[in-house]
């Protein structure tokens, strides 16, 4: 079971592209790549998840304490050849100024060997210092390899292994050369999930050819080999449910896609059947006794949503009659009563009684911590003293919200609805821009589960 940390030392390095393709080619030479992702992101994990063919799984320092993530990382690389961690922005970077919460911290943690990748464009004889610094910088930690990117040919490349080779005891793991074939579209909320590229197989499988092509996989798999075992207790395997006491409906097409594995593990470990649908093209819900309508981009899909008038007057129905529904941000941007997107407006399902529009720059974004109300229909505890920690990340704002509205939730940070309240109650249906996490410490799935397994009963 051995794993690496594939980090950089600014983002934009291409790490994550880089990662897609080590984990597909990996896996095509055979190799059970378990993927990993720091920090809070559903978009990564996507792209890693389909190249690995196994689910990609989050650790993040906000929101897990460090036993858990160690046991997540244990738990996970059961059954594993290699583990891939991708880092999120630099190596060093983190909210903590001592460095407690960042990438190095993670990886000195899990004892994962690092990789750097490295944007190359422009560095020769500097890549060293560069190097060095790092290596020196945080003794808890060992930088085995670098992975050369955007290189701008041959000559390019030559000179740089020569100064690696002279400078450090880094092994060069390859050397990627410039081009678009490694380019993922970006938009607002970073690269286009792969749910919605129609050909995202495609190119991972590209972006593979192109690591095979350049990359040493021989010597990557040897430096993983080497690192220290996971630490972590993984716990006792879980079993999946026989009997599944409910069926939760989520939302799931190229408009709606941002879950978390665990999140949906915990769903299923705590009674639920899931069943995905398309508000896209689907014209009504499947049976089921309660809705998850998860993040996404309702925006780039307004149209088509606005189209499928039957789903929109299907899920309000549900709604009106009582059915037990949560909606996180493109879930909540769903329910209101319209969407406006570069100048173009659609109808939405129109429970939230607000106006939904996009902004030029973020309205909410990083680490959230709530407060529960006493509107909350499926609290953390009974008098709102345990706070909660998740986050937000979302471009749109409401307006026009009327007065009255009640509130699950109390901002101490971030900003969520209006800088105050986050999480709209509405009958059984709480919908908020925050951004859950079932953790230790917030164990939401199982009190969902639990609050649509009542709603039936008393619907009964």
């Amino acid at each position: 079971m051995g794993h690496l940390y594939i980090s950089a030392a600014h983002k934009s390095s291409g790490k994550t592209t880089l990662s897609i393709g080590l984990c597909a080619a990996l896996r095509e030479a055979g190799e059970l790549v378990q993927p990993f992702k720091k920090g809070p992101d559903y978009i990564d994990p996507l792209w890693l998840g389909q190249a690995a063919g196994r689910a990609c799984y989050n650790l993040d320092f906000y929101t897990m304490d460090r036993d858990e993530i160690s046991d997540l990382f244990a738990a996970k690389m059961q059954g594993a050849d290699i583990g891939l961690i991708e880092g999120n922005k630099g190596l060093f970077d983190g909210l903590a100024l001592d460095g407690s919460n960042s990438n190095a911290a993670l990886a000195a943690q899990l004892g994962s060997p690092i990789v750097l990748v490295l944007d190359s464009q422009g560095m020769t004889r500097g890549v060293a210092p560069l190097i060095l610094g790092y290596q020196a910088f945080d003794p808890a930690i060992r930088i085995v390899g670098v992975i050369l990117n955007k290189v701008g040919g041959s000559r390019h490349e030559a000179k740089l292994r020569a100064v690696i080779e002279h400078y450090t005891d880094v092994h060069v793991l390859g050397a990627v050369q410039r081009t678009d074939e490694l380019v993922i579209t970006e938009r607002h909320l970073g690269l286009v999930p792969s749910n919605e590229v129609g050909s995202s197989q495609a190119h991972i499988d590209r972006m593979a050819q192109l690591i095979r092509e350049q990359v040493d996989l021989a010597a990557v798999r040897r430096l993983a080999a080497a690192a220290r075992a996971p630490a972590g207790n993984p716990g006792p395997p879980v079993r999946p449910v026989v009997d599944a006491s409910v069926r939760i409906a989520y939302a799931s097409d190229s408009a709606f896609g941002f879950y978390y594995a665990g999140d949906l593990d915990a769903l299923r470990a705590a009674g639920a059947e899931l069943v995905p649908f398309s508000p896209l093209v689907d014209r009504e819900l499947p049976a089921c006794d309660g809705l998850f309508l998860g993040g996404g981009f309702p925006e780039t899909h307004m149209a088509e949503l606005e189209r499928n008038a039957a789903m929109r007057v299907a899920v309000a129905g549900f709604i009106e009659r009582d059915g037990p529904v949560y909606a996180e941000c493109g879930g909540l941007m769903y329910l209101c009563d319209s969407l406006t997107w570069d100048g173009k407006t659609g109808k939405m399902a129109g429970v939230i009684p607000a106006e939904v529009a996009m902004h030029a720059k973020p309205q909410g974004r990083g680490y959230v911590r709530l407060r529960e109300t006493g509107d909350h229909p499926w609290p953390l505890s009974a008098d709102g003293s345990e706070p909660v920690s998740a986050h937000e990340f979302h471009y749109s704002a409401l307006a026009s919200v009327p007065e009255g509205m009640q509130f699950a939730y109390r901002v101490e940070r971030g900003y969520g609805l209006d800088g105050v309240h986050d999480g709209i109650r509405y009958r059984n249906l709480l919908a908020s821009y925050a951004h859950l996490r079932d953790t230790r410490s917030h164990p939401w799935a199982a009190r969902f589960v639990k609050f649509v397994r009542d709603c039936r009963a008393r619907a009964a």
